[in-house]
């Protein structure tokens, strides 16, 4: 009789609450206002309120305590999930229902989730999915570790403001996949010091803005394939521009690589690499553009101390600098191969190439075209050097 007693309290209290929850949405819908406080810590569920929420109705959700729950919006429309001090999604020690995300956002406009962590483990593919035509999806000051850290994928678009992500499996900190459009500003993406091999920023058929963000000891700092393409611009020109790739652990292959018809644009943010690449040289180093793609550095590329090469450029594809620096390099500091090019281009100030071992290397069928815009005097190994930006024309 007492076990009946339990079960028939426990479930009044959850119909009270559904009730509870039912009836601030109807009394604040005349109102085109809606704030509820979800408190974990008290036995409240964010997955089951969600449930009782009518999508289409401005929502805001204050959220508690830690979430040990897998969470879903999907259908939402101007939902907000604002995180008080502590507040946290973790992921559940199982996973019966093959969920692939901590957090989930599919076909919903309109979302805003502020000043939470999401914590995932090795055994989910990602903490934040976010996907399904999902637009007008604002992360802000979102702390995630774990698998993977934010997955963009089905021409989705989403802005990433401070967000941080320390990823301790799986590949990349950030991914933009199908054509999603991505915009990030400022935050922090680093990996703890293993013999995993990571990303900070994944681009595969997407595309990427960048401004004031700091991606410290990946293998990879920018990651561009399948004719992606990122932009450094200052789209906010009252936050910070610079985008750093910093590698003090040593561990790095390259601070940014370009392949597969893809595209890094650097202009009106600066690109800064430090200390990339690896020792040995090879494909290593600070920017390695192959396969038919393209890097237009402009004045804003500044390459220092790079354990490998500086700029490598490969397999029939092209790299134009302006005013840049590139120093410092134990191998070339502009490097080209394979039916490809270098166009180094006037700009307001010459483009310093220098202490780099050579600063100009080439094979027989590549070309540095440009070299009159070149601060110094490099060391050279490459025969087709051209002073101006193409052979004399008729």
């Amino acid at each position: 009789m007492l076990e009946k007693i339990t079960k028939v309290s426990v479930t009044l209290k959850q119909c009270v609450w559904a009730i509870f929850i039912l009836f601030l949405a109807s009394a604040a819908y005349a109102q085109n206002v809606l704030t509820i406080t979800v408190n974990c810590d008290n036995g409240q569920s964010l997955s089951r309120t969600l449930s009782q929420l009518n999508k289409q109705m401005p929502i805001t959700l204050i959220v508690q305590g830690t979430c040990t729950e897998y969470v879903t919006i999907d259908g939402f429309e101007g939902l907000a999930l604002k995180g008080q001090s502590g507040a946290a999604i973790q992921q559940p020690a199982t996973n019966p229902h093959s969920n692939s995300y901590v957090l989930s956002i599919t076909g919903s406009r309109g979302i805003t989730i502020s000043n939470l962590a999401v914590h995932s483990l090795p055994s989910i593919f990602s903490g934040i999915g976010i996907g399904k035509g999902s637009s007008q999806v604002q992360l802000q000051d979102v702390h995630v570790d774990g698998s993977w850290g934010v997955v963009v994928y089905e021409e989705s678009q989403v802005w990433l403001v401070g967000v941080t992500v320390n990823i301790t499996s799986g590949f990349a900190a950030i991914s933009a996949f199908d054509k999603s459009d991505v915009h990030i500003l400022g935050g922090l993406l680093h990996r703890p010091s293993d013999s995993g091999f990571y990303a900070g920023v994944f681009v595969g058929s997407g595309h990427v803005t960048m401004q004031g963000i700091t991606i410290r000891n990946m293998q990879y700092g920018i990651n561009i394939g399948q004719s992606g393409s990122v932009d450094l611009v200052d789209v906010v020109s009252t936050a910070p521009s610079d985008v750093t790739i910093d590698n003090p652990s040593g561990t790095n292959s390259n601070g940014a690589i370009v392949s597969d018809g893809s595209s890094l644009n650097l202009e009106s943010a600066r690109l800064i690499i430090k200390n990339a690449g690896q020792t040995f040289g090879g494909n290593t180093g600070a920017v390695f553009v192959t396969n038919g793609s393209t890097l237009d550095a402009g004045q804003n590329l500044v390459v220092s101390g790079s354990r490998g090469q500086g700029v490598i450029v490969t397999n029939n594809s092209h790299a134009t600098l302006a005013g840049s620096s590139i120093t410092g390099s134990r191998h070339g500091g502009l490097v080209v191969a394979n039916v490809s090019t270098i166009d180094v281009q006037p700009s307001s100030s010459l483009t310093l190439v220098g202490g780099n071992a050579p600063d100009l290397f080439c094979d027989s069928n590549s070309f540095i075209t440009g070299t009159a815009n070149l601060a110094g005097v490099p060391t050279v190994n490459c025969g087709n050097l051209l002073a101006g930006n193409t052979v004399p024309l008729p």
